[in-house]
């Protein structure tokens, strides 16, 4: 019986799904990253099941919703839930893994043949420890299929060049990062169409495209030591984004840009070189029983579907997938700064529908996305800016609900929840988003249905135009 592929697992840490450039970034940035893509297949509607690291990550390794897997926020996942190295363990696998060894809880479940953290590898951020530890792994390894999950710590903040670096990091561990292999100015950095065009906003981005950067040498090193190797042929790679950037109005929330992400498969021999997937919605939820599946093992308690089929040309954007294909649920929870905002969203090609659990007219949003140079630029252009005010007010106070119309407002600017010629498509997102919650068990159900009752919405009724 032939063994079973490898699997390369490369994570970013806070890139933007749009950030590469094969997914329509600026040029330069993630040249690795845009190699590998065209050598296989890229999601346009690949998204994250949460947008914060941990969560996010322990979704990944579950294949469960957080509500579902006991790791909401920073917490442990629960003794009772699959681990997805426990399964490939199982079947003969060698697991590792390089960077944020401790965003996965507890680490000892997870039973690591090879751990190895961000302070052995340059604070997660020199291309050259990733290479170092991950020859060591693969001739620990030997004759082992193996799966090793390499993390860079970029681009999460600090970014390279920021003036609060020395926040994060003593004097030793900023000597141990190197630079980017290249750098970039503000002139070459066109902030998102979510954020304005300030000239603290393009500094800071352009920091992030630097540190973004870095994190595709990290991608270009591990590829280096794959091919070197040997195994490239009978490894099947995937990359993607834990969540969007760290900046207003992305990372964090439940926005297209907070939870898309730049998700690229390589499979030689059974993926096509250059494949585009424009349709399909799907989640990182199914990565895990897309592991199991490739390694021949059952996915137990999955929430997701295995993405073999459509990646492989065997199924269609109809059948499979953790929403159908047609439409995709996202979830938050809770910031790392432990805040508890509860937001649900429902996207569809057309329509992003946002509930805000947490919203009463009174508690204020904050979140690690406000820090640095960008929110502080967005709050004092306001004082000129009434436009800008009212967006910047609205980021802290929301209301209940969120309607955009993704194919005119990509960008989530105009809040059409209250527009009555948006009732249809308001009321289509509610049925779909409370049908999920019961069936998922999300204890968020009873508030979600005491807001349709203040719609005068019997629970359960709802309809489309109702």
């Amino acid at each position: 019986m032939p063994q079973p592929p490898n699997i390369l697992f490369i994570t970013a840490d806070d890139m933007g799904g749009t950030t590469p450039g094969a997914f329509g970034g600026p040029d330069g940035v993630t040249p690795a990253l845009d190699a590998l893509a065209a050598e296989g297949a890229v999601f346009d509607r690949a998204h994250v099941a949460i947008a914060v690291c941990q969560p996010s990550r322990s979704a990944i390794m579950t294949g469960r919703w957080p509500h579902r897997n006991g790791a909401e926020g920073f917490e442990r996942i629960r003794d009772d839930v699959p681990l997805l190295t426990s399964v490939l363990a199982a079947e003969g696998y060698a697991v590792g893994i390089l960077g944020k060894v401790a965003h996965l809880q507890p680490v000892e479940r997870f039973g690591w043949d090879t751990a190895v953290d961000m302070a052995e590898l340059g604070m997660g951020r020199d291309p050259g420890r990733y290479a170092d530890e991950m020859r060591g792994f693969l001739a620990d390894a030997a004759d082992q299929p193996w799966f090793l999950m390499v993390n860079a710590h970029d681009p999460h903040r600090p970014f390279h060049g920021a003036d609060d670096v020395g926040r994060f990091f003593d004097d030793q561990q900023r000597a141990g990062i190197p630079a980017p292999s290249r750098v970039f100015a503000p002139g070459e950095a066109q902030p998102p169409g979510y954020l304005p065009d300030l000239p603290a906003v393009r500094t800071e981005y352009a920091q992030y495209l630097s540190s973004a950067r870095r994190c595709d040498d990290v991608v270009r090193a591990a590829l280096g030591v794959l091919d070197e190797s040997g195994a490239a042929a009978d490894t099947l790679v995937v990359f993607l984004s834990d969540n969007g950037m760290a900046f207003p109005f992305a990372k964090a929330n439940c926005y297209l840009q907070s939870t898309q992400t730049p998700l690229v498969v390589r499979w030689p021999g059974r993926v096509a070189a250059g494949r585009r997937e424009r349709e399909a919605f799907v989640s990182v939820l199914d990565l895990f029983a897309t592991f199991c599946e490739v390694a021949g093992a059952d996915a137990p308690g999955s929430d997701g579907a295995s993405l073999v089929p459509l990646l492989t040309g065997t199924g269609t954007a109809t059948d499979t997938g953790t929403a159908g294909g047609d439409h995709v649920v996202t979830v938050f929870h809770e910031t790392a700064m432990k805040g508890r905002y509860e937001m649900r969203c429902v996207q569809d090609a057309a329509v992003g529908y946002v509930w805000n659990g947490w919203a009463d007219g009174e508690q204020a949003y904050r979140a690690e996305n406000m820090t640095g140079l960008t929110w502080a630029a967005m709050v004092a252009a306001a004082g000129s800016d009434p436009e800008l005010a009212e967006r910047v007010a609205a980021y802290q106070r929301r209301p209940a609900e969120e309607l955009y119309d993704l194919r005119d407002d990509p960008h989530s600017l105009r809040n059409l929840a209250d527009d009555p010629a948006r009732a249809a498509e308001l009321d289509d997102k509610r049925r779909v988003l409370r049908a999920w919650m019961v069936a998922t068990g999300d204890p968020q159900l009873a508030a979600f249905e005491g807001l349709l009752c203040g719609h005068g919405h019997a629970p359960g009724t709802v309809t489309v135009g109702g």
